[in-house]
């Protein structure tokens, strides 16, 4: 779908694909996807952590060309490190804010405050977005957690504020627990993310929409790209 001047693609589990105005393609967390033609190369690709639904070799060296920008966190390193073309590797964590070209990216905060599948001391991230007139944050596999309050400032100053959020349960926040992140966030547009494949379903997806437009929030899920 195209939100200002950003084209964004759901690629399937937390998978997505931006396209820029002026033609840069970014990546996150590609997983399980199909083939790419040169076009759709990455100029950049964000890894929000190692577990194997979101750091994939595989669909990874699908997307890379010759000297794409990989950012990942530290334990992601030694994966990525295997791709079959050179790249440049970028290493963040909750904080770091990286600059590429015209996109801004900063690492934030992802982690579980109760179950133990991404503990917080891991370092592990999501990614907020900058670029043209959009912001798009893409939260990782995370619980609602406090951090998320710093967010809400995204939607000024004229921005489209998109908000990618997992609604699957069990390894992150379930279709209710995000509804309650989306009140903390504020966006814009709050698509979910993170179920169909490895766990969640369509109907969870289709209930976090119900409640964010019962709300007054604009929500929709997105077919898969390809």
């Amino acid at each position: 779908m195209q939100v200002g001047k950003v084209s964004i693609e759901w690629l399937g589990h937390a998978g997505f694909r931006l396209k820029t105005s002026d033609e840069k393609i970014i990546y996150i967390d590609p997983f399980q996807i199909s083939e790419v033609g040169e076009k759709d190369k990455a100029d950049l690709v964000l890894i929000t952590h190692s577990h194997f639904d979101h750091c994939s070799l595989d669909d990874i060296n699908k997307v890379i060309k010759n000297n794409s920008r990989i950012v990942v966190t530290a334990d992601a390193q030694s994966k990525v490190m295997r791709t079959k073309v050179p790249i440049k590797i970028e290493i963040v964590e909750p904080g770091k804010e990286v600059d590429i070209n015209s996109i801004r990216v900063s690492a934030v905060p992802a982690y579980n405050v109760d179950k133990s599948f991404h503990p917080k001391d891991e370092s592990w991230v999501g990614y907020v977005i900058r670029v043209d007139d959009v912001v798009i944050y893409h939260s990782g596999d995370t619980d609602v957690i406090p951090e998320m309050q710093k967010l809400t400032g995204y939607k000024k100053n004229g921005n489209q504020f998109v908000a990618l959020l997992p609604i699957g349960g069990r390894y992150t926040m379930n279709a209710e627990e995000a509804f309650e992140a989306v009140k903390i966030i504020k966006p814009t547009l709050a698509i979910p993310m993170h179920f169909g494949k490895v766990i969640g379903s369509k109907e969870d997806a289709e209930e976090f929409v119900k409640m964010c437009k019962d709300a007054g929030i604009e929500a929709k899920i997105l077919d898969i790209s390809g």
